[in-house]
């Protein structure tokens, strides 16, 4: 259930239609002469696609009387061979314009893919029913007809081709559920969906079933008042004239979900009827009939549809038999890394081994060891500093072991302890924030932005806290932890517990994946023991950390008693904590920035190549000028051009002079990184020349040791330490130990027990401040600074601008390349303004900026003449 995003949420539908009684036969196998059919070409460097955009009019409704026209695009490897097909869904609130990438990648892997925009989506007619036997799944079987009829597609006996299935959230959830109802799907590959609906909507962590969970009422308010639309579908739907959805609050809903819903939402009860309803739309109903091969993806950034759904499925399936493998990546509903590339290059790998009976080779963008896996976790490693993205590393099983395997029990302190329900819910704990995700926002409001670290937040006096003692060994939690705990208070009590990552010193970070296990306690007012599973998740919990479990009377996701109350929860058990001992590291190549660690390292391993005489000099011009001594830093007529013809840099001078703090400004492309990359000479100018204290700058030339740098973001080995990175940086340059100022430069990152960890493990702040205590190793003389305050918070960024003061105070020269424009004006002394590759202004920050005007004002200026100083 998918939602497809802001921009999909409202489209314009077409005027209605009146239905008529076709037969399933006839209504499969039609074709609108108003679709139209078109045959296109696209290319970009593989093979060719072809692709057929056509409606498909089917027949569904409990007594398949209702007449629906599906949009769909038809895509298909040019050449008359044979294919086998893949059916590819869309997520909620989409259409099939949001799979077409994927589409055209499969079809250019050899497979014909039918796209299709889901009943109630897009411009396809009909109204949405979450998926139901009686409609959805109707219509994808009908689709399967279709696909039979066509001569360019593989059979494997009459009206039935050899057809896979696959899709994110709803269009997962109709892949599983057509394959407990059509025997003729040969391989599924559902992602981030859900194995029983409500389940997925009333969550209860006591395992006692959704009829006494806790409601789930943002995301289900954001399904059914935001994610259908605001009209009714082209064409009307039968039995509502005019298409009755036309202003109601559920849009494009079947009328009996509209009216479901809205009860719902005023109770927080599911009644018998809706509990039904909604599992009638679940793979849990149908589940046990699934022949099909499955891959189970499922997100570990998923408050919707939590990895015990994968889990639920993954279970059920292999009790027929049918083989099963299952992936947990780092992104889902709520965020989160997608790895878009990897889990495409899985399913495609896994519908050539179940469709065509072949491993894919080499160019496929997973490892044979992936293919082969039954379970693979993916894990955030280090920072690719030439793309700066995360480097996410993966630990297969082969076998996939459940979500309580190899349990390590750990005791928890605390006494029982009394918590409170404040008056209609208000202010409410935040764990996750549910929608905010799948609507494109999350990467704004949480992860690596303004909310980083600040989530979640749990309100004083609503939580109990029960803590684990120090960890006596590192721990990899992989599954779902439980707890028993007992509960006193009036009536049924919703509560909601999670994990936390408690670092030495009491620092309590974030809970892993930021998702709470809602559970509800009824007739508690005697006190009632339950056990309760936590969500489920794949975390490292370091040697000295402790878990900490807390259990709430709020969350913002889900609906609480308005009634204030006092709770009183005591933790009678110790955790039992999963692990998985089987899961290994898929070996991978060495990436090449681990070899280039820092420029220093880089530059000094360059002069082992390179002697620094001939190809360095340029004019005869002397190799040192005792005359430049005492000048940390000139530079002369520097000029760069690329093959391409593009002059990065043109006709570059500027000198900086001791205990100076100078800011090297321009916009995007203005030439500052080439200009760096020259100065530590990792590249040679094409004219000009630089010098450091008098000395020519050249590949591997000595002077450069009297430089430290950060360029381009850090490069780490992601499975060391932060001070095992440091020291074997050091070691690289081959000077003494007693030169390195280790303490010093530890001081400066501040990380505190984080430096013992391995830096996989780190935010992109911590690895930030890692690598400027990695530049200033040995206290060089001259600091070059690139965007050092990406990544930190406000206090961090002070911290910085201090530090960087202090040190140009002791004489030295510090040199910083940022875009954060009042940051150089409290900070540096001088500037130096690029646009186009060419200084277009030098000096005091204060003459630059002048009187009662910001450095930004002065900046925008400056570069908007673009006329040389």
């Amino acid at each position: 259930m998918r939602v497809g995003g802001a921009r999909r949420l409202r489209e314009r539908w077409g005027s209605a239609r009146p239905a008529t009684r076709w037969t399933a036969a006839a209504g499969a196998a039609a074709v609108l002469a108003s679709g139209g059919v078109l045959w296109g070409v696209a290319a970009d460097g593989g093979p060719q696609v072809r692709t057929q955009a056509q409606r498909v009019d089917v027949v569904d409704g409990p007594k398949d009387d209702q007449r629906v026209s599906l949009d769909t695009t038809f895509y298909r490897p040019a050449g008359s061979a044979k294919v086998p097909v893949v059916l590819l869904g869309h997520g909620f609130g989409g259409s099939k314009d949001d799979v077409r990438q994927e589409a055209e990648e499969l079809a250019r892997a050899g497979y014909g893919v039918l796209a299709w925009s889901a009943r109630g989506f897009g411009r396809s007619t009909g109204q949405i029913a979450l998926n139901s036997p009686d409609y959805e799944v109707k219509d994808v079987r009908q689709l399967i007809d279709w696909v039979a009829k066509r001569p360019d597609v593989v059979l494997d006996g009459p009206g039935d081709p050899r057809v896979g299935m696959a899709g994110e959230s709803y269009g997962g959830a109709i892949a599983l559920l057509t394959a407990g109802h059509d025997r003729r799907v040969d391989a599924i590959a559902p992602q981030i969906t859900w194995h029983s609906l409500p389940d997925a909507l009333f969550p209860n962590g006591t395992g006692a079933g959704a009829d006494t969970g806790v409601f789930k009422k943002l995301w289900a308010g954001i399904f059914f008042t935001g994610g259908a639309g605001d009209g009714p579908a082209p064409g009307g739907a039968p039995g509502s004239p005019s298409g009755s959805a036309e202003g109601s609050a559920c849009g494009r809903f079947l009328p009996s979900l509209c009216a479901m819903y809205q009860e719902i939402a005023e109770t927080g009860r599911p009644a018998p009827e809706a509990i039904e309803t909604l599992r009638r739309s679940s793979p849990s109903l149908v589940a046990d009939r699934i022949k099909a091969p499955a891959l189970i993806v499922q997100g570990q950034a998923d408050s919707l549809f939590p990895l015990d759904h994968a889990d639920a499925n993954a279970r059920a399936i292999a009790r027929n038999g049918t083989p099963v493998s299952v992936v947990w990546f780092q992104g889902g509903h709520d965020g989160g890394d997608p790895e878009t590339e990897r889990v495409r290059g899985l399913v495609r790998g896994w519908f050539d081994q179940r469709l065509r009976g072949r491993t894919p080779g080499s160019e496929e963008a997973v490892s044979a060891e992936e293919r082969a896996a039954a379970f693979t976790v993916t894990r955030a490693g280090g920072i690719d500093s030439s793309t700066q993205e995360v480097i996410v590393e993966s630990a297969t099983a082969g076998a996939y072991p459940g979500l309580a395997s190899a349990p390590r029990a750990l005791p928890l302190s605390g006494r029982e302890q009394t918590v409170h329900n404040p008056a209609g819910g208000t202010p409410a704990s935040i764990s996750a924030l549910p929608g905010l995700g799948a609507l494109g926002s999350l990467g704004s409001l949480g992860g690596a932005g303004a909310l980083d670290g600040q989530l979640p937040i749990d309100m004083p006096g609503q939580s109990a806290v029960f803590d684990s003692a120090p960890l006596d060994r590192p721990l990899q939690l992989t599954g779902a932890a439980s707890v028993r705990v007992r509960v006193t208070g009036d009536g049924d009590v919703p509560l909601f517990a999670k994990l936390y990552d408690v670092a030495p010193g009491g620092r309590q970070g974030s809970p892993a994946r930021r998702i709470a296990a809602p559970f509800q306690v009824p007739d508690a007012g005697k006190g009632r023991e339950v056990t309760v599973t936590l969500p489920a998740m794949d975390y490292r919990f370091d040697r000295g950390h402790r878990l900490r479990l807390v259990v709430s009377t709020t969350d913002m996701g889900f609906a609480t008693p308005a009634k204030p109350a006092t709770y009183k929860v005591a933790a009678v058990s110790g955790l039992s904590v999963p692990t998985v001992p089987s899961l290994r590291a898929v070996p991978a190549p060495i990436p090449a920035w681990v070899w280039g660690l820092p420029a220093a390292a880089l530059a000094v391993a360059a002069g082992l190549l390179v002697t620094g005489r001939g190809r360095g000099r340029r004019g005869g011009a002397a190799a040192y000028d005792p005359a430049l001594a005492g000048v940390p830093l000139r530079i002369e007529g520097l000029t760069k051009a690329y093959k391409n013809g593009h002059r990065a840099v043109s006709d570059l001078s500027f000198r900086v002079e001791k205990g100076q703090v100078l800011g090297l400004l321009g916009p995007n492309g203005a030439g500052k990184t080439t200009t760096l990359r020259m100065l530590m000479g990792l590249i040679h100018p094409d004219a000009g020349e630089i010098r450091i204290f008098g000395h020519r700058v050249t590949a591997g030339a000595p002077v450069l040791s009297r430089l430290g740098s950060f360029v381009e973001g850090p490069g780490f080995l992601p499975h060391l330490s932060g001070r095992d990175n440091l020291d074997l940086y050091w070691r690289a340059t081959g000077r003494p130990a007693d030169e390195a100022h280790m303490e010093e430069a530890l001081a400066i990152a501040d990380l505190g027990p984080a430096l013992d960890r391995a830096v996989r493990t780190y935010s992109q702040g911590m690895r930030q401040r890692l690598a400027i205590a990695q530049a200033m190793l040995g206290l060089p003389d001259l600091l070059v600074l690139d965007e050092p305050t990406n990544g930190l918070d406000p206090p961090q960024i002070r911290e910085m601008r201090e530090v960087l003061v202090r040190y140009a105070a002791a004489g030295r020269t510090v040199i910083v390349s940022s875009h954060l424009l009042s940051e150089v004006e409290q900070t540096c002394t001088h500037a130096v303004v690029m646009a186009g590759g060419r200084r277009v202004a030098a000096g005091p920050v204060a003459e630059i900026v002048g009187s009662g005007r910001r450095l930004e004002d002065a900046f925008l200026e400056i570069i908007g003449t673009g006329e040389p100083s």
